[in-house]
């Protein structure tokens, strides 16, 4: 098995909503801000191949919104995934799986994008689309807050494919893959555990989105059950370290992946890894 990061997009946003209560004296010695207090994030997806598997988690934001909507997302650079899949020797048509960690817009508004004809068309024609039960549910019935986070048009095609597969409950999905569920950050976010080149990776997704969130009070002002993030980080994080599981970062601007350490004040990042420099 072979896992690759994948980067599809690049953008900024509002260091007091991605850090939340954590005073601004303090996030900014880990994670730096620009003039407008603003910083830097990157929507890194993972690819995992496996045999005749290929296997995306996450698509990014795609483009079928308009100009407006990205200014507002302080995009930049390029976007999307077929240019990173070339670079690994694949193509849409080549994605076998599609696992979708939850689906905020930036995790799964790249696989669709908007037709010639003006009908929204998927990007990967013979992906099999997986998602929590949980999390399908919720994003229809969610909450005036998160809804703005759930769009019809990048929902509706994937559940018109027929090849929507809905996830009830956490164990192995496939060979070297488990599936956690966690429910702070939204209901029924899937965390993937991959056993992959001799070591148990974490891909962390919203759960722990960057490594300045590993100590457990640091949580973001969008999940809407803050205090059952804290539980829940707690509990897995004691694991992790206890299993030296490294974790992948997927909106890090400014690390990919981590091994865990105790310290007096807790559990907290360990050694920074590259993935490619442990699965090569």
């Amino acid at each position: 098995m072979k896992i690759t990061p994948i980067e599809a997009d690049f953008w900024k946003m509002d260091g007091g909503v991605a850090f939340g209560v954590v005073p601004k004296s303090l996030w900014t010695r880990v994670y730096p801000e620009d003039v407008d207090n603003l910083i830097r994030i990157t929507t890194r997806c993972l690819l995992i191949q496996d045999g005749d598997r290929n296997i995306l988690i996450d698509t990014g934001m795609g483009d079928k919104r308009g100009e407006k909507y990205y200014s507002y997302k302080y995009r930049s650079g390029e976007s999307g995934l077929t240019k990173p899949l070339e670079k690994a020797g694949l193509s849409p048509a080549s994605i076998t799986d599609i696992l979708f960690t939850h689906l905020h817009d930036d995790h799964v508004g790249g696989a669709t994008r908007n037709g010639a004809s003006g009908e929204i068309e998927e990007i990967f024609p013979n992906a099999k689309y997986w998602c929590s039960e949980a999390q399908w549910e919720w994003s229809k019935n969610s909450n005036k807050r998160e809804s703005a986070a759930f769009f019809t048009d990048n929902l509706q095609p994937l559940e018109k494919s027929g090849r929507l597969n809905l996830i009830t409950n956490e164990g192995n999905w496939l060979p070297g893959i488990e599936l956690r569920i966690f429910n702070g950050h939204t209901r029924g976010q899937i965390i993937p555990l991959i056993s992959a080149c001799g070591t148990r990776f974490v891909f962390a997704a919203d759960f722990i989105p960057a490594m300045a969130y590993i100590p457990v009070p640091w949580v973001p002002s969008v999940d809407i059950e803050p205090l059952l993030t804290l539980a829940e980080k707690e509990s897995f994080l004691n694991e992790a370290i206890q299993n030296n599981y490294v974790l992948i970062f997927e909106h890090d601007y400014l690390h990919e992946a981590c091994h865990l350490a105790n310290s007096e004040k807790g559990i907290v990042a360990g050694e920074e890894v590259k993935i490619n420099q442990i699965c090569n």
